[in-house]
């Protein structure tokens, strides 16, 4: 058995009734707390005291919010004084909906597009980490990211990536609706003119049945997950690593607690025995609640079984605990949300398989998450769930629909009525071009109708379904919110469909711990909380709404412990190992990209547009070149174009 860790203990003697720790008999003495901070903007999302002048830290929580002039005097000798310089605090952002078991296991080995606004930079990344990176692994990018972020508005093509790297294999994933291979990773993975088509996914071919490289999701990611599935994995020791740095990219953007929604091919327990061994050895940074997603297709009830009779609802502490079933209850009520393609119809045995599984979960009262798109799967679903609510009744068990793009108000009145929430994440920031190519920009407007969900009185928060299908950067999410535009700078929700920024900021904080249970723990910046908060880097209730989707954190701190710091602040940040394998895109490019960074005043434009201003004038490229001009402050300056030599810049 392992031994005790502090965090246990401290846990133990609460529930007793007993004393914490305290560092000596003198500190014990006067209460002098661990932390104070003071100098700032802090923003506590507490209505009766929303804007005090300082804030004190006892024990991992809260123990003082209000003036200087009454908690500056109870610093003792051992106190942490921290002037935030007039930066503005927040609570810790929470992801209502993180693949971050999954993602943790794999982040070392991926490079990160998320944020990068130039497909003439992203293929230099690319190149770079192709020269580093030894046989036989791959060069993978999965996900975080849309064409539509590019100013080029497209992906490479086959022939580029080829071209960047022909001996070592390249895995590109698009959101779930397609996956680019390079010639080498075709051979990798074995893929010939003999391979079929598996269900539900298409190898495109060349005219003579070679396959080309290109894998469509039609209509599921299957196909996609089951080729990457294929690629080298990293050992336990590097695994354990990966993790603390994805966390630590996190921490980075200010967040301090997730919910992990489980995830295709994920096996439970061997692939959470990584966040055991950190949760155990006290390293995690992140609060993580995780939800238990099904393995086998018709044998989802026995897995729930079997789980159920294992493990017990809330099981852990609070920074890992188990949070109960889903968000796949069962493959036959799994519509996945790729827009490029029609709406999949849901099979007739998705009733009565859901059926066996949520009377299982009533009966041990586990709460559930289902991932639903639409609403005609969402409608089917309620009927489900209430006829079992007619003989088994739900009571306050915390069940949710995960995603809801295009939920009806007949559902969410269905969804009220019978205690459950929704959690929407910032897909449509994402997808929301491809949306409106298929259904139209009215139909966008409300997907998802968050505001209306506000208005009615529904259990909704916020986060972000990375790390595969958008990016877990949570003020990307903020900024779609409060903003109703794509990264591709598309406005797809009205202002009135929008929410304000103190709104918008309560669905990444507050709002979410009702989704784990944790409500009054965590959220906000009060007495006898959480002391989970971040210091920004610039703030969030002034900056340009654009520029919502830049900030970071320069101070992540959760329970009173440091866990990031940049800045005024780099001095407190606890040391990382350094990312492994030493070939890791993590040691050359990090995570989320910095979008200034990459907008080197136009240059990868000027790389990219290089065939616009030719005697032809490119129509095409001229369509790619307003839209970046109507986005981006460069694009907007004649001077711009006149030194880049387009003889018809005024298009």
């Amino acid at each position: 058995m392992a031994a005790p860790t502090r965090r246990m203990l401290a846990g133990g003697l609460a529930a007793l009734g007993l004393p914490l720790f305290s560092r000596s008999p003198a500190m014990a003495a006067d209460n002098a707390p661990d932390m104070i901070l003071h100098n700032g903007k802090i923003t506590t999302l507490d209505r009766s005291n929303p804007n005090p002048e300082a804030v004190a830290i006892t024990n991992g929580r809260f123990s003082a919010v209000g003036d200087s002039r009454d908690i500056l005097p109870k610093a003792g000798p051992g106190t942490k004084v921290i002037d935030l310089g007039g930066k503005r605090v927040i609570p810790g952002l929470i992801d209502n909906h993180l693949h971050i078991i999954r993602g943790g296991l794999n982040y070392n080995m991926e490079l990160r597009w998320d944020g990068v606004r130039s497909l003439a930079d992203a293929m230099e990344m690319l190149r770079k980490q192709v020269a580093i990176t030894p046989a036989p692994q791959w060069v993978r990018i999965i996900g975080g990211f849309t064409e539509h972020q590019f100013v080029e508005k497209r992906l490479p093509t086959l022939e580029e990536i080829n071209a960047a790297a022909p001996d070592t294999p390249v895995f590109i994933l698009h959101l779930y609706d397609r996956a680019l291979l390079n010639a080498a990773a075709l051979r990798v993975v074995g893929y010939t003119k003999d391979t079929p088509n598996p269900p539900g996914g298409e190898i495109q071919r060349a005219p003579d049945g070679t396959p080309t490289g290109l894998l469509l999701a039609k209509p599921n990611a299957t196909i996609l997950y089951a080729t990457l599935a294929k690629g080298p994995k990293l050992p336990f020791d590097y695994q354990l690593n990966s993790t603390r740095h994805f966390m630590r990219d996190l921490n980075r953007l200010g967040v301090t607690g997730a919910i992990d929604a489980g995830g295709g091919s994920q096996n439970y327990p061997d692939d959470y025995e990584v966040i055991q061994k950190l949760a155990a050895d006290d390293q995690l940074t992140i609060r993580l609640a995780y939800n238990l997603f099904t393995q086998k297709p018709k044998q989802e009830k026995e897995d729930f079984i079997r789980w159920t009779s294992e493990n017990k609802y809330q099981q852990g502490d609070d920074y890992f605990r188990l949070n109960g079933a889903g968000e796949m209850l069962v493959y036959s009520a799994a519509d996945f949300e790729d827009f490029r393609v029609e709406r999949p119809e849901m099979p007739p045995e998705m009733e009565p398989e859901l059926e066996q599984v949520v009377r299982v979960l009533v009966q041990n009262r586990w709460p559930w998450r289902l991932h639903a798109t639409y609403d005609q799967t969402i409608s089917r679903a309620l009927d489900v769930f209430e006829k079992v609510n007619d003989e088994m009744p739900l009571g306050d068990l915390h069940w949710i629909f995960d995603h809801a793009e295009t939920v009806s108000e007949k559902s969410l009145e269905r969804i009220a009525r019978l205690g459950g929430g929704v959690a929407v994440q910032h897909r449509m920031a994402y997808q929301g071009e491809y949306f409106v190519e298929r259904y139209g920009a009215r139909a966008a407007e409300a997907t998802p109708p968050v505001a209306k969900m506000l208005e009615m009185g529904v259990k909704v928060s916020a986060g972000t379904d990375a790390t595969r299908v958008a990016s877990y950067n949570p003020w990307v999410g903020l900024y779609w919110l409060t903003q109703g535009r794509t990264v591709g700078g598309l406005r797809i929700t009205p202002e009135h469909n929008t929410l304000d920024r103190d709104t918008a900021l309560r669905m990444y904080t507050e709002k979410v711990t009702w989704f784990s249970n944790e409500e009054g723990k965590k959220g906000q910046i009060v007495e006898g909380q959480f002391a989970d908060f971040a210091v920004l880097d610039r703030d969030y209730f002034s900056v340009p709404g654009d520029e919502i989707q830049d900030i970071t954190a320069e101070l992540t701190v959760v329970g009173g412990r440091v866990v990031y710091g940049s800045g005024n602040f780099s001095s407190l940040s606890p040391q990382l190992p350094p990312a492994m394998p030493d070939w890791s895109p993590v040691r050359t490019f990090g995570g989320y990209q910095d979008r200034a960074a990459k907008r080197d005043t136009g240059n990868a434009f000027r790389r990219a547009m290089a065939n616009c201003c030719d005697s032809a004038c490119n129509v095409h490229a001229h369509d790619h070149a307003r839209a970046w001009a109507a986005s981006s402050p460069a694009g907007q300056d004649k001077g711009f174009w006149g030194a880049l030599g387009c003889s018809c810049w005024a298009f």
